[in-house]
């Protein structure tokens, strides 16, 4: 496993865990699928988990702090968390130094950390991005000790853009896969020129960069993949990244044309995300480990091919452009 720098959190495995999925919205996970996800990640090497208060309401977190307790006691793991969705409704006028302390100190009981490495907020209203008191309340907490950096989750790259101009702002997380590239664009360069982390989630784009759904794929009820297609719960570029899905599913067709038959799809994913060298972290999520283990393993993995990149160009501009570009 190969490391980079996290902003000033310090250096993290380039493969992390996400750990959306071992909380909810994914369908059925039991306890035991959730730890034996987690152990899989730690054995493959990876080192940064990245959760929130709000996965499983605090089941995600609860499982995380567990599983990896000898670790984080050793200073073995970093694990980051969020914090603002457990705001209802949620507006940029709560994110005040109360509610984010109340949200903080929860998350060091549910993962068992006084001090918690890295706390993002949890893709804010907009109007949170221009609001420096919000900022100052996470630099509060920083010296009260209860986190040791801060950084933030995105939706869209502007809000990615606005949040960097804050000194404090360590790390921005951010969608970014083969089916949505505009990061590329702007983003990636200031990121690394101010020396921002980026931790680069939904890299298989919910599963369509899997290449394991169809058009005869169900989902359970419980899944956002079925009840967040057009946006109902919340943003719809975290479901699918943003891609409808039978559009999806050509695109993946399109790719499978192109690409050669010895690289894996998901492996073609994360080394087109590890590819761009401003990537600290990308964050795949599966309660599979073999899945997980697989994912870890592109780490190591040959980085693309000039005609993968091609391929990966060709298909963004033929299948999915116009559906996310100017969007997020």
């Amino acid at each position: 496993m190969n490391h980079r720098e996290l902003g000033e959190v310090g250096a993290v495995s380039e493969v992390g865990y996400g750990a959306w999925q071992i909380g909810g919205d994914w369908g059925e996970v039991t306890e035991d699928e959730a730890v034996a996800a987690v152990e899989a990640a730690r054995d493959a090497g990876v080192d940064f988990f990245d959760t929130a208060d709000v996965y499983g309401d605090g089941r995600s977190e609860r499982i995380v702090g567990e599983v990896l307790a000898e670790d984080v006691a050793a200073g073995d793991v970093t694990v980051a968390t969020k914090a603002g969705r457990r705001l209802d409704p949620h507006e940029a006028d709560g994110y005040t130094e109360a509610n984010l302390r109340r949200f903080v100190d929860r998350s060091r009981e549910n993962l068992g950390m006084d001090t918690l490495d890295l706390v993002q907020l949890h893709c804010p209203p907009t109007d949170v991005y221009y609001r420096p008191e919000t900022f100052d309340a996470l630099a509060t907490l920083e010296d009260e000790g209860r986190i040791a950096s801060y950084g933030v989750s995105v939706e869209r790259v502007e809000e990615g853009l606005k949040a960097m101009a804050y000194p404090g702002v360590e790390t921005v997380q951010i969608i970014f896969n083969p089916f949505r590239q505009r990061p590329a664009e702007l983003f990636l360069e200031e990121a690394a020129a101010r020396d921002v982390g980026v931790i680069c989630r939904v890299p298989l784009a919910s599963g369509l960069l899997t290449g394991a759904l169809s058009r005869d794929t169900a989902f359970p009820e419980d899944d956002h993949r079925n009840y967040n297609r057009e946006g109902d719960a919340f943003d719809v570029g975290e479901t699918f990244a943003g891609v409808p899905f039978e559009a999806g599913l050509d695109a993946v067709d399109a790719l499978d044309e192109r690409l050669p038959d010895d690289r894996p799809l998901p492996e073609f994913a994360l080394r087109w995300i590890l590819d761009h060298d401003a990537v600290s972290t990308v964050i795949p999520g599966s309660t599979t480990p073999d899945h997980v283990r697989a994912n870890a393993a592109a780490s190591e993995a040959p980085p693309l091919s000039d005609a993968e990149r091609e391929a990966a160009s060709e298909v963004y501009a033929e299948h999915v452009r116009e559906h996310v570009h100017q969007r997020w």
